[in-house]
């Protein structure tokens, strides 16, 4: 399968995605079940979750949507970049490969090293998921000879990766969304993938 293909498929599953936010939207205004979502298997939690007033459960439920949404874009964009760089440097050790700003890089030292000092699991073996939205943008338009043949602009990467990290500040850190931002959201991640058209 070709790279414009994947790409096809990958805006697919998002665009899907978007039409099951926007059910779940409904669902939430309208207190109905279109039978589209799953329940979550709570046993574990049954005795904690109910503590939690049905405001936040129910902040949290609609939320937890566009969570959903923006890790999905976040490694895709993270295994964008890992492909790319590896297939041009022909090495798995890309990272080393001084494709990534200096800058980057030693930020990604302390995060691995300050993961290291607090005793918990490292989230990953792979340094490019120690790197925040931001830095991503940074590395594409540093590596714009090789991710120039898949974005048609690489100021319109630089506008819509500073948008998406700006919406992504209320998701990563227990915000709501107001419904503007919603849809600002939405479109930016098309914006997104029409980049790649």
């Amino acid at each position: 399968m070709n790279k414009k293909d994947q790409d096809k498929i990958k805006a697919f599953g998002m665009t899907n995605h978007m039409i099951m936010s926007d059910l779940t939207q409904i669902q939430n205004n309208f207190s109905i079940d279109l039978g589209h979502t799953k329940e979550i298997n709570r046993t574990e939690d049954e005795m904690y979750y109910p503590q939690f007033s049905l405001l936040i459960r129910t902040e949290a439920s609609k939320m937890s949507l566009y969570y959903e949404m923006f890790y999905c874009l976040e490694k895709t964009i993270r295994e964008l970049v890992s492909q790319g760089i590896e297939a041009i440097e022909n090495t798995v050790d890309w990272w080393n490969s001084g494709r990534i700003p200096i800058s980057i890089a030693q930020e990604v030292v302390s995060r691995i090293q300050k993961e290291i000092d607090s005793g918990v699991s490292r989230r990953s073996a792979d340094e490019i998921d120690y790197t925040t939205f931001g830095e991503l943008s940074q590395i594409i338009v540093t590596n714009w000879d090789i991710f120039g043949s898949i974005f048609s602009s690489k100021k319109a990467v630089e506008k819509v990766m500073s948008s998406l990290n700006t919406l992504r500040g209320p998701i990563a850190h227990c915000g709501v969304l107001a419904e503007d931002e919603v849809l600002r959201l939405k479109l930016t991640m098309r914006d997104w993938f029409r980049l790649m058209e």
